[in-house]
């Protein structure tokens, strides 16, 4: 369409001036919402731009009249709008033969589109206008903080549409900048982006650790610090079992405010490792985010096996030896399924124990998992059956001892008689 009649004939008096041009064109924009009207403003604004690039101004003159253009661009509050003159805008700036000339007014023009898409929750767009930014250019001065604040909101917007892998490519641009940002807000969503992305890769001990440490910031609000610590134990709980889940859960368990949480019955059995039962684990459920929810290669999902994996921990300090039969009545799984698991376990070095497949039978040898594959297995059992029969013998040589002193003290003539 052509521009309103009343921008038609402010644009041909710029155009025909025989002075300098570029003032025309900037009282213009500075006019523009009384020349103009809502339905032909987009077209105006392009025409105008047209108009200002075709006249050669000269980079200097250019370069004031673009600013003056995104300044009006931005005051007119409307996304569309943006986005349509804005790409447009960017497209005629690309193909200019000094365009490395504009790079300001295009980052600021990109941010401004960028604005415009998350406005209307088109985050994938967002990322992308974002991700065009001239960051590295030597002919454009970029702090750290700047480079931080565009990073995370690329992050951010990224992982808006679940797409983890793109935001964890920014997020390792910002880790070789952080320790050099003083802003408190960037850090904070620079830790919490760090925590979603473990998340949705299901590293739920770095998610755990991460929202743990954000739940102590001083500068989100206290609703907004438990809910990061909420986050923080379901993901410790989701985490496979092992020692290294069971520090996780001891710290979240000693977080005196833990006990304000939903969460808290469940983070206590575990640490406790005690077994959870149906319901509870259901109630659990009810919390969790759809991908934590999502079912893996077997079939299952996180927080089932995270919650059979306990439950044979639990198991482990019930019983000294179970057929798997029984163990897998107790875990909700079939005998072959039960099998498996502890073998994985054990060999893993999360759980201490052997099996004996022939009899169908797995003993728990006690004590805590290193959590280094293979440490699970006892592989001499006799030396480790030796090692308990000693302590049991040395045991009851100190009782001896003992009854043989209290003897002395209260009848040392019958000691001295039949004993010594």
């Amino acid at each position: 369409m052509a521009p309103n009649s009343k921008v038609s004939e402010a644009l041909a008096r710029a155009q025909s001036a025989a002075g300098e041009k570029g003032p025309l064109y900037e009282q213009l924009l500075s006019e523009i919402e009384a020349l103009s009207s809502p339905a032909s403003a987009i077209d105006d604004l392009n025409a105008i731009v047209d108009s200002f690039f075709n006249q050669g101004l000269g980079v200097v003159a250019t370069r004031s009249v673009l600013n003056a253009f995104v300044t009006t661009l931005k005051g007119l509050k409307n996304e569309n709008m943006w986005i349509e003159v804005g790409n447009r805008t960017l497209d005629m700036l690309a193909a200019q033969p000094s365009s490395s000339s504009f790079l300001d007014a295009s980052a600021t023009l990109r941010e401004l589109v960028a604005t415009a898409h998350e406005n209307n929750e088109d985050f994938l767009d967002a990322a992308k206008t974002l991700a065009d930014i001239p960051l590295d250019s030597s002919q454009r001065k970029v702090t750290d903080e700047e480079k931080a604040r565009t990073w995370v909101r690329i992050v951010r917007n990224y992982l808006e549409v679940d797409d983890s892998t793109a935001a964890e490519v920014y997020i390792n641009k910002l880790k070789n900048i952080m320790h050099l940002v003083s802003d408190q807000d960037l850090n904070l969503h620079f830790k919490l982006s760090q925590a979603r992305i473990h998340d949705a890769k299901r590293n739920f001990l770095g998610a755990s650790q991460r929202y743990h440490e954000i739940s102590f910031s001083p500068t989100i609000s206290e609703e907004e610090r438990l809910h990061t610590l909420s986050m923080a134990v379901k993901c410790a709980v989701l985490a496979p079992a092992g020692p290294m889940r069971s520090r996780t859960l001891g710290r979240l368990y000693k977080d005196e405010r833990s006990v304000q949480l939903d969460e808290f019955g469940i983070l206590e059995k575990m640490f406790l490792d005690r077994l959870l039962s149906p319901e509870e684990v259901d109630k659990f459920a009810e919390g969790l985010q759809p991908h934590q929810l999502a079912t893996t290669s077997d079939g299952s999902t996180v927080l089932a096996k995270a919650v059979v994996e306990h439950n044979l921990l639990g198991a482990s300090r019930l019983y000294s030896n179970i057929r798997f039969e029984a163990l897998g009545l107790l875990l909700g799984l079939d005998a072959d399924k039960a099998e498996e698991t502890t073998a994985r376990m054990i060999e893993q070095g999360r759980l201490v124990g052997r099996m004996d497949q022939l009899d169908g039978i797995v003993w728990f040898e006690g004590g805590e998992a290193s959590g280094e594959r293979g440490s699970g297995r006892a592989e001499v059992i006799v030396g480790k059956e030796m090692r308990k029969w000693d302590a049991n013998v040395e045991s009851l040589a100190e009782e001896v001892e003992k009854v043989t002193n209290t003897l002395q003290k209260e009848f040392p003539e019958f000691v001295a008689a039949n004993i010594v």
